[in-house]
């Protein structure tokens, strides 16, 4: 198969998401990683997916996982990009080095992202060198009480970490 070519990687290039950290737990191991690739696919039922890098120490524990947490960064939580995404879950704990309590069967939740929801796990798309877990919301925090006492933080995009070397092996 061809390479895509000019117009799609000026198209790629175009494009700045929000980036994602997910963490799971099965089998007596928890992992986690930064995530660029998830989007909303479905309102009615509530529909979202995460796309995991099958090179990553995270999709190997996900596999096994009845249920993943989405963590929405904020553009003020690059550490956590950093943690996440520049370390492997293969020589390094990453919740050892930050807040989280267990969520759902275990799949951690961290305590410093507010905008997070764990997902039942309804099926997995094979997409190349990423998977996608199509996940049916089933937990995420109460909102806030009372009135917005300012303007929110906006997300930690994907212009913000391109420059993270990524910590899976290639």
């Amino acid at each position: 198969m061809p390479e895509a070519g000019p117009g799609l990687d000026a198209f790629y290039a175009a494009l700045d998401g929000a980036v994602y950290v997910v963490t799971v737990a099965a089998g007596g191991r928890r992992a986690g990683c930064l995530v660029g690739f998830a989007s909303q696919c479905s309102i009615t039922p509530p529909r979202f997916v995460v796309w995991l890098s099958t090179a990553n120490h995270t999709h190997a524990v996900a596999s096994g996982a009845r249920y993943l947490t989405v963590h929405l960064l904020r553009r003020d939580q690059r550490a956590l990009a950093e943690l996440f995404g520049g370390r492997t879950g293969d020589s390094v704990d990453k919740f050892a080095r930050t807040g989280w309590r267990p969520g759902i069967e275990g799949s951690p939740v961290l305590s410093d992202v507010s905008d997070w929801f764990t997902g039942r796990v309804e099926g997995v798309v094979a997409g190349g060198d990423h998977d996608g877990f199509l996940l049916s919301p089933v937990d995420a925090p109460p909102p806030p009480a009372g009135p917005a006492t300012g303007a929110a933080v906006p997300p930690l995009r994907y212009a913000d970490v391109r420059d993270l070397e990524p910590g899976h092996p290639a």
